[in-house]
């Protein structure tokens, strides 16, 4: 990775939305599970771009917070 690269990468914990994979490193729960709970029409945590699924991070936090089991 070249220095300007570097200089451009964002945090996890600093991002505002997350891909599958990246919400996956960040939370601990796995993607087939994270696209399971995505799916539902009523989630709120999700953010769609064409088919491009992107995870809203303080509010899939809040989700996880409330959450007693998945």
């Amino acid at each position: 990775m070249k220095k300007a690269e570097k200089d451009n990468v964002v945090p996890i914990w600093e991002k505002t939305n997350l891909s599958l994979e990246e919400a996956a490193a960040y939370t601990g729960i796995g993607i087939c599970k994270l696209r399971e709970l995505s799916n539902n029409e009523f989630c709120d945590y999700v953010l769609w771009i064409g088919n491009k699924r992107l995870l809203k991070r303080k509010k899939l936090d809040e989700f996880l917070e409330k959450s007693y089991s998945l």
